[in-house]
């Protein structure tokens, strides 16, 4: 299916889901999917800023779930997408988070955000993640979505 940049239709604050139904721009659910838009933007970045082949792979296996979560929070409840993540795919989070952990020196105080474009970048990135999640949790407050999807 091919998807056309805009609408023709006007903007009057409204867009649509997979699905049809029509949510205006400033509801919680757009809220949600558009902010993980904006991280896995930012993770692109991070990732084109680095080198290191294996955590590029890392990253882009990241940005691929990322976009399978967003499409099922752009979905219709009646037409859901089947988001594309496993308990797997949440082990290898944790388990990228635990390899850089055991390198890294025990954190004594808060980090100042810069030193280099690409960590900066990860500063970023990691901000709009926690707002995210914040999204996510408080959209399932409201309308639940599936576990795997607030667990990861």
């Amino acid at each position: 299916m091919a998807f056309k940049i805009y609408t023709k239709t006007g903007d009057t604050g409204e867009t649509s889901l997979f699905g049809g139904t029509r949510l205006p721009k400033n509801h919680l659910r757009i809220e949600a999917y558009g902010t993980l838009d904006e991280l896995n933007s930012y993770l692109g970045i991070v990732r084109d800023s680095i080198a290191d082949e294996e955590m590029r792979s890392v990253l882009k296996s990241i940005q691929d779930r990322l976009f399978a979560i967003g499409a099922n929070l752009a979905s219709d409840a009646a037409y859901p997408i089947i988001p594309d993540i496993y308990p797997a795919d949440i082990d290898l989070l944790e388990q990228q988070i635990d390899s850089l952990d055991a390198v890294l020196p025990t954190l004594k105080n808060f980090i100042l955000p810069g030193g280099h474009l690409a960590v900066s970048f990860c500063h970023v990135a990691r901000c709009v993640c926690r707002r995210a999640e914040r999204l996510a949790v408080a959209l399932h407050h409201v309308n639940p979505i599936e576990p795997l999807i607030l667990q990861y």
